[in-house]
């Protein structure tokens, strides 16, 4: 992938091959309106994502659109480029607050502690902590997955066999980092020793391993997005089996092995969840009552409950899979939220509402049915995209921006006691306009800030 541009360069750049990892680009963007630096900012930026993503922003100041892109790419090596895109950029796309979250207010703070990766423009996503304290990740675009030293901010990155484009990295038994080949119909991990990939071909080649999960035999499991078919390998013996979902377009997404050891999957166009045989792999549908629902993600509580994200219609769900009850409540900022990664962290779900600008961290606390939620920043900007979540043994967050090439460590911290006077502005919209500044974009560095909230 391309991470500086010169003058003669950008029109070939245009037409680099690219995939189609936004939502909403089958639908095709909204074209940009007319004016000084549109050919520019065509020929630059499409390059790697659809035109739609800068209709679907916040919008920034010259100077914000200046570090989201340096987050991208370089162009400073040509001048007057650079200059036309911030120009076009910062008059037609300006700070707005259309799409701003509804914060609530409560009782917890929230440090964050933020660390950038080194390859531009790579999308960082799904962190998740090893054995020894270093983080993983997958850098989906950069088609690598990486091993961050949060002590020292160090990130040591392995690129991955040609067009893998890895949708997430998942740890087995023996803390191998395991990726699935989203765009090669593969999934492998890497020996951090060497940098070499052990690779598993699926049948079918055009096929989209999507999310991974290790059972308690070191079985790995994984779903299929578009493809439609939910997989099982056998790392020991290079056993593979996959199949197929029955309903048409239920999407596999993600995938979580209960306590049972008893695989389920989301169904990311449909209202279902999916329950796997683990032993003859056979379907069962769990139907969802409220039309319009798709889940991206679930986590699984302790207790065995199932905590979903209802995306299709901005609501956080659990069912109880003895059971079978469902209840639902309305996720802050409404049903167009799309909540998408989850995780349960002692006794509390969070998740984020994925389609506001910025998307917000939400805290739901099950025994008050109570909410309280916060901004998630990406450095001096709030530009990114949550897709997932992992918790730490130390009891933190981790979860990531991928339009800033960031992840991001959320430690939770409850008050003693209530107090006033201090957080995040009472209106999120002054807050937006005035393109608050947090102070902790710091390349391969480590930074951290406090989000209290105003009560």
């Amino acid at each position: 992938m391309l991470r500086s541009l010169t003058a003669a360069s950008i029109a070939a750049f245009a037409l680099l091959p690219c995939v189609a990892l936004a939502q909403g680009q089958a639908k095709g963007p909204p074209p940009l309106p007319e004016g000084a630096g549109k050919q520019q900012v065509e020929a630059v930026c499409s390059g790697c994502h659809v035109t739609g993503l800068i209709n679907n922003s916040s919008g920034y100041t010259r100077d914000h659109w200046r570090q989201l892109i340096a987050t991208m790419m370089d162009l400073t090596p040509s001048a007057d480029t650079h200059n036309a895109v911030l120009d076009y950029l910062a008059t037609n796309f300006p700070p707005h607050t259309r799409r701003a979250p509804t914060l609530v207010s409560g009782n917890y703070d929230i440090k964050l502690t933020e660390w950038v990766l080194p390859q531009l423009g790579q999308r960082t996503r799904d962190p998740i902590q090893h054995a020894d304290g270093s983080i993983w990740y997958a850098g989906q675009y950069g088609n690598l997955i990486g091993r961050l030293d949060p002590r020292t901010g160090q990130a040591k990155e392995y690129p991955l066999p040609p067009n893998a484009m890895p949708h997430t990295v998942e740890l087995d038994a023996q803390g191998r980092p395991w990726y699935s080949g989203n765009k090669n119909g593969t999934i492998g991990w890497i020996d951090p020793a060497s940098g070499k990939a052990t690779v598993y071909k699926m049948p079918d080649p055009k096929s989209d391993p999507h999310t991974l999960a290790f059972d308690k035999n070191g079985i790995v499991w994984f779903t299929f997005q578009a493809s439609n078919l939910i997989g099982r390998l056998d790392p020991a013996t290079g056993d593979l089996k996959v199949v197929p979902v029955a309903a048409q377009r239920s999407q596999p997404y993600d995938i979580k092995i209960d306590a049972e050891g008893t695989p389920w999957a989301s169904c990311n166009a449909r209202p279902c969840l999916l329950k796997v045989n683990p032993t003859t792999m056979e379907v069962t549908e769990v139907p969802l009552p409220l039309p319009g629902t798709t889940v991206r993600r679930f986590a699984i509580a302790p207790d065995g409950m199932i905590w979903f994200v209802n995306s299709g219609r901005g609501q956080l769900g659990r069912l109880n899979p003895k059971t079978g009850e469902i209840k639902e409540w309305a996720s802050p900022s409404g049903s167009r939220s799309h909540p998408y990664g989850i995780v349960f962290l002692d006794g509390a779900v969070w998740y984020n509402e994925s389609a506001m600008r910025p998307d917000a961290l939400v805290r739901f606390d099950p025994a008050t049915e109570t909410f309280q939620s916060w901004p998630i920043p990406s450095g001096e900007i709030y530009a990114g995209h949550l897709r997932n979540a992992r918790t730490t043994r130390e009891g933190n967050i981790l979860i990531h921006q991928t339009s800033t090439n960031r992840i991001i460590q959320v430690t939770p911290q409850r008050r003693a006691a209530p107090r006033r006077g201090s957080g995040v502005d009472l209106t999120f919209a002054t807050h937006l306009a005035a393109s608050t500044r947090c102070g902790c974009q710091i390349q391969n560095s480590t930074s951290s800030i406090y989000l209290p909230v105003v009560l």
